[in-house]
């Protein structure tokens, strides 16, 4: 791995653990093994380096949420894989979690990333959603594009949940709620 990639492997494990404002380029040279002037010699400073590090996460969450939604198999099922994949809940979501970043959320290139994944993720369960009320799985009273922001809203609040309480059993509540509501839902 070249010292460009090895400076947004470091950035990316960095944003997941400790957010932008907690990451200094001191911390992300340290992470890469890399010289004082790499960072600046590959990417403008620690904005230009962590927006590709943003969007390459975005862009990894996205394929493994592809990978369950885009199984055979019923919506409301491939859904319910989605939601039920494992992971480290306690970490939080290394996409989601940087919304709480003050200085992501005012630097647009920074922010376009997430918005624009979970735009993409709310989509893809929509669409999903439409696809179960058209085979009758779900009842057609149902909004799918306000079911799929419950859908995320209620993943990353877990997320939330289970980081609060350092116990994955909280992530675990909320997905089960989230699958009531689903079977719940069915006509």
């Amino acid at each position: 791995m070249d010292t460009a990639e090895r400076l947004i492997e470091s950035m990316r494990e960095l944003l997941w653990e400790r957010g932008y404002v907690g990451t200094s380029p001191k911390d992300v040279l340290a992470r890469a093994g890399a010289g004082q002037g790499s960072m600046y010699h590959h990417f403008r400073g620690k904005a230009d380096l962590a927006g590709v590090a943003i969007a390459r996460n975005a862009a990894a969450v996205r394929a493994e949420a592809a990978q369950q939604l885009d199984l055979t198999g019923s919506a409301v099922d491939r859904i319910v894989t989605y939601l039920l994949r494992g992971r480290d809940v306690r970490k939080g979501c290394p996409v989601g979690g940087l919304t709480y970043d003050p200085d992501v959320v005012v630097t647009p290139e920074l922010r376009r990333p997430i918005d624009e994944f979970f735009r993409w993720l709310r989509h893809h369960l929509a669409e999903l959603l439409t696809e179960a009320q058209a085979h009758g799985e779900l009842t057609a009273a149902l909004d799918p594009a306000e079911l799929a922001s419950t859908i995320v809203a209620v993943m990353q609040g877990g997320y939330v949940l289970a980081r609060a309480a350092d116990d994955p059993a909280q992530f675990s509540h909320a997905v089960s709620g989230l699958r009531a509501l689903l079977a719940q839902s069915r006509p």
